[in-house]
């Protein structure tokens, strides 16, 4: 019993001492905030003295309402400068995307030219175009006309009437000219197809110059001629090629197939080919042949060598062009493209 009334004893004593400490802190803390509100109520008068005879103008006010008026002003002040430099950073923005709108006007005006040369381009092709489909006997308004409408010809491009309001001028007349350049694909594939079947029949018609790079010269013309031999008149059948030496290479004029290669007192060595639409040729004089019978042979492909065989008084080619059963001038089919 002594020792717990012993500590009750200690237990009060402490909670007084502590109490006491409490209240003594919070009494100074409340003396401080007298003390500071004593300060901030401290009166101060302001006199504003005129220099004439006025009345004197008194002022009264504490410190707290001049510390509060202090920081309004600082505030103030501070926003100032701050909005001041927003402003000038602002203004360099403004002034940096006008440069940049400047340089934008320019690069569309730049566009507009450009984009009226083009179209002035286009309208050019169109007449061309027109031009070369007619000459071709190509129905133009089975293709482009009647996908393209009413605005398949180009001239619309320069109208301005139809154009949508709020929509650039510019913006609607490379619309049409793309509409107009899709479907013009088809009439120039048409041309392509055509030209395509044309050098195919090309390769199958003797035109070319029968002695390779072109080399040489007509010795002899097709039709009535002196016969270098005899000297007298007669009709040649074919045109003679000479180059001044043996040796040069000869060329097949055409796609065909190889009927003869064979030797005789007349024409010396010699080839005939037989090409499609009953049309043959024949290579006389040669001094030596590159094929055989039977060989089928592409336009441009060597075939033997210029010779000086059979009744000949000099080393030259002697080429032919046979329509079935009748001889022509092979001068007419030579470079016919």
């Amino acid at each position: 019993m002594a020792n717990s009334r012993r500590y009750k004893h200690v237990e009060k004593s402490f909670v007084s001492r502590f109490m006491k400490k409490c209240e003594n802190f919070f009494v100074k803390i409340g003396h401080f905030f007298v003390s500071i509100f004593r300060v901030f109520d401290s009166k101060f008068t302001i006199m504003l003295v005129p220099h004439s005879k006025g009345k004197v103008l008194n002022i009264q006010t504490n410190v707290f309402a001049m510390v509060f008026s202090f920081i309004i002003l600082a505030g103030i002040a501070c926003s100032f400068v701050y909005f001041n430099n927003r402003n000038s950073v602002s203004s360099e923005e403004i002034s940096r995307l006008k440069e940049e709108n400047k340089q934008t006007l320019a690069s569309l005006d730049e566009l507009r030219d450009e984009n009226n040369n083009l179209l002035q381009s286009a309208k050019k092709f169109q007449t061309s175009l027109s031009q070369s489909l007619a000459l071709l006997g190509i129905n133009q308004s089975g293709s482009t006309t009647r996908n393209l409408g009413k605005h398949s010809d180009l001239s619309s491009l320069f109208d301005t009437q139809d154009i949508t309001s709020g929509t650039l001028k510019e913006t609607a007349d490379v619309r049409q000219l793309t509409s107009y350049l899709e479907n013009a694909v088809h009439p120039v594939e048409q041309i392509g197809k055509m030209l395509e079947n044309q050098g195919a029949l090309f390769s199958d018609i003797p035109n070319l110059w029968p002695i390779k790079n072109g080399v040489g010269h007509i010795s002899m013309a097709f039709g009535q001629n002196i016969h270098p031999i005899n000297h007298q008149w007669y009709i040649h059948k074919g045109l003679d090629f000479g180059t001044g030496s043996a040796g040069d290479p000869v060329i097949a004029t055409a796609n065909g197939q190889v009927v003869t290669v064979g030797y005789n007192d007349s024409f010396g060595n010699f080839i005939i080919i037989k090409h499609k639409h009953g049309i043959y040729t024949r290579y006389a004089h040669l001094s030596a042949t590159r094929v055989r019978k039977g060989d089928s042979v592409t336009q441009r492909q060597i075939i033997g060598n210029i010779g000086n065989t059979g009744i000949s008084t000099a080393p030259h080619l002697h080429y032919e062009v046979h329509i079935g059963s009748d001889v022509v001038d092979p001068a007419k089919y030579i470079n016919v493209k």
